[in-house]
């Protein structure tokens, strides 16, 4: 690649930055994984606490707990937050 060549698979000029484009995609890919595993991991503790509840004569939901949660996103994330707390709630819980 030349320097007037752009590769195409990372839109650089520059085969150093393609090289480092490359290195950060890695470890994007790396940690999108982590997030995914992680995602499947919290709903499926957080549908074992609502059986739990559930057999226990409890609540199927308990509000504050996920207002806790959507606080707690909003605050590290701003507006987006919100959204991926309610993502994530929704993922935990199920269809209501």
């Amino acid at each position: 690649m030349t320097a007037d060549t752009v590769d195409h698979s990372t839109g650089a000029n520059e085969p150093l930055a393609a090289d480092q484009i490359r290195a950060y995609r890695e470890r994007i890919d790396e940690i999108d994984q982590a997030i995914i595993d992680l995602w499947l991991e919290r709903a499926r503790l957080s549908q074992e606490v609502g059986k739990t509840r559930i057999a226990s004569g409890g609540t199927r939901l308990v509000l504050s707990r996920e207002r806790e949660i959507v606080e707690r996103f909003r605050s590290a994330l701003g507006a987006d937050g919100t959204q991926v707390a309610l993502m994530i709630l929704r993922a935990g819980r199920g269809p209501l």
